[in-house]
């Protein structure tokens, strides 16, 4: 096991958004870092409660094999994950990643909390959705807890924050369908157009009411025993429509 030049294990602190790096906390999470995001990895760091775990001998083997440094060191992974409980730190370089203009986009406005994006960006793996925008003020897509949340699904998605909508519209020229509670189209009548954008709101407010007029708003018929559905279930559900159509 070596570090790599310039980069010190020391050096390493509980995650701050102003970071330039972040880390995937977890065996799982790390292994999808080095899988899909390897050139940005700065350094893996193992606890020694996991020597005999399959997935940290894969991450050992995967490190040794692209000469990623690989590093056991308990106190450092107990100060940065506490509450985690984890086998393995992935450090790495925050990066950018270019939305595909060819390809199908879920559209987040606001969004806040760090487990649902997470489980939102799982979701869209999932449903072979891989381009995510964000509209500003929205959370931190390298925070650990979304990054934990998503089970390293970050790693396969292109995502870029927007400060409006509009800049977001401007950029894309395709369909639009933001998910309403009084939408237009019930989801199960829509037909969907490809390229699309799935669009849905903050957690607690939803979208506002101007996008009812941008592209074909859209509902999903539930009981009136509630009054709207939690946001990832509704992501997953619009996902799981427009999937019908093929991916």
């Amino acid at each position: 096991m070596f570090l790599r030049p310039g980069f010190c294990s020391m050096q390493l602190k509980p995650y701050k958004k102003d970071f330039e790096h972040s880390y995937a906390f977890g065996v799982f999470p790390t292994l999808e870092l080095l899988t899909y995001r390897p050139e940005q990895v700065l350094q893996v760091l193992v606890s020694s409660r996991g020597s005999r775990n399959e997935g940290v001998q894969k991450i050992v083997a995967i490190g040794e094999d692209k000469r990623i440094p690989v590093e056991v060191n308990d106190k450092l992974v107990e100060r940065l994950s506490p509450k985690e409980n984890a086998y393995a730190i992935g450090v790495f370089s925050k990066y950018k990643a270019q939305l595909d203009n060819s390809a199908n986009h879920v559209a987040l406005v606001n969004p806040s909390d760090m487990g649902n994006l997470g489980t939102i960006m799982r979701t869209m793996v999932g449903f072979g959705v891989t381009n995510l925008a964000l509209i500003r003020p929205a959370a931190d897509i390298f925070d650990p807890r979304a990054i934990r949340a998503s089970m390293g699904a970050i790693f396969q998605l292109s995502f870029q924050y927007f400060d409006s909508f509009g800049v977001y519209r401007e950029r894309f020229e395709r369909e639009l369908y933001p998910f309403m509670t009084d939408g237009k189209i019930p989801l199960d009548k829509l037909e969907f157009k490809r390229p699309y954008t799935l669009i849905f709101g903050n957690e607690s407010a939803g979208l506002p009411d101007e996008y009812r007029e941008m592209g074909t708003s859209v509902s999903i018929p539930h009981s009136k025993r509630v009054d709207s559905l939690n946001l990832t279930v509704a992501v997953g559900i619009g996902l799981y429509e427009a999937s019908r159509t093929g991916f």
